[in-house]
């Protein structure tokens, strides 16, 4: 009688290597896989690394600009005539850079983090041009103490004046004018922006309905930036 079991041998040694040549491929994948990720990760912390290089010349109270990339950022630069859609005020906790923003909700922010989160991670630094004497010790704490009033309060997408809710240069404006005493921007009413533009007709009928409230009061960043009282510091 034949010795089936000879002849299946080469059988199962080919089977064998078929799966070994699998699993070495499946792990040269998986390598290769591992190694661009760790790649894609050097890769960003150099870019945040080079977005922050020149963070020697910030100040505590320094008031931060960047263009927005939310779903209302457009229509927040139509109306304003403005390309800055986003601001935040810059405080040091733990040795660490923080941006104090208006967001959902008003949080404080790695400054790393906010300036990766802006359209290609551009920004500006500007700061009143007496703040040398203006902004002491006493006074920067009494300024975060104020922001620190407002963490936790959900972003205000009406844009009312009262404190139940916050949106970004509201927070700003607040913070400075509370615990400074000063006023950055100047106030306006609904009604003074550019509300022609289709894309910003839009945003109001969503937010608003028919009740457009004109007469409200509001700061935008564009007026904060605009002040004459600030000084550009730094433009990323």
């Amino acid at each position: 009688m034949w010795n089936h079991s000879f002849y299946r041998k080469p059988h199962i040694a080919m089977n064998k290597l078929i799966v070994v040549r699998i699993l070495t491929i499946a792990t040269l994948l998986v390598t290769v896989a591992s190694s661009n990720e760790s790649e894609q990760k050097v890769t960003k912390k150099l870019h945040e690394a080079t977005d922050i290089q020149h963070i020697d010349s910030l100040m505590e109270g320094d008031i931060l600009f960047q263009i927005s990339t939310s779903g209302q950022g457009k229509a927040i630069q139509l109306a304003t005539k403005s390309p800055y859609s986003h601001c935040g005020i810059l405080f040091k906790e733990n040795k660490e850079w923080m941006v104090y923003e208006g967001v959902q909700p008003v949080k404080k922010t790695l400054l790393s983090e906010w300036i990766n989160r802006g359209d290609g991670h551009h920004y500006v630094s500007k700061r009143h041009k007496d703040a040398a004497s203006i902004l002491t010790s006493e006074v920067k704490e009494k300024m975060k103490e104020e922001a620190k009033k407002l963490v936790g309060k959900n972003y205000d997408l009406t844009f009312e004046w009262n404190d139940d809710r916050i949106y970004c240069s509201e927070l700003v404006y607040k913070i400075y004018h509370r615990g400074a005493g000063i006023s950055v921007g100047t106030l306006q009413k609904l009604q003074d922006f550019n509300l022609n533009s289709p894309v910003v007709r839009a945003k109001l009928k969503e937010r608003y309905g028919n009740n457009i409230p004109l007469n409200e009061t509001v700061i935008s960043p564009g007026a904060i930036f605009a002040d004459s009282n600030l000084v550009e510091i730094l433009s990323k």
